[in-house]
């Protein structure tokens, strides 16, 4: 009871929106080396050099490096995500088979039987094949 007694509404509310921001401020943090990690443009050196920016000058660090790399955070944030996007894409489209319905693969099958390709028999056996799955 003592210690709710000496915090007040406002002492709370600012408390709250401290811890809040410290939590965002450590959320950029993380983006910022891992854009710097997944950065291809930027030499060992320059990374390292950085790092050790952030680390001895934390706030500083980070918003010069969003300042100065703002841009290619968001390049590479898009380039990953189309990527992840076309790797997606493929795997759905591997999973799925050809991609063609089944009102198609029976309009390819009664042309090949008109075209005199597949006789009565084949042509039964690959529609029931068709049609089952």
């Amino acid at each position: 009871m003592l210690f709710a007694a000496e915090w007040g509404t406002g002492q709370v509310f600012w408390s709250m929106l401290w811890f809040f921001l410290f939590f965002i401020w450590i959320i950029i943090l993380f983006q910022v080396f891992a854009d710097l990690f997944r950065s291809h443009d930027i030499g060992g050196w320059a990374k390292a050099a950085w790092v050790i920016f952030v680390i001895i000058l934390p706030f500083l660090g980070v918003f010069v490096y969003l300042i100065a790399r703002g841009s290619k955070m968001q390049e590479h944030a898009a380039s990953d995500a189309k990527a992840m996007d076309e790797a997606n894409r493929a795997y759905i489209r591997q999973a799925a088979g050809s991609g063609e319905s089944a009102a198609d693969q029976l309009d390819k099958l009664a042309a090949l039987h008109t075209a005199g390709k597949l006789d009565d028999a084949e042509y039964a056996s690959a529609k029931a094949k068709v049609i089952g799955s």
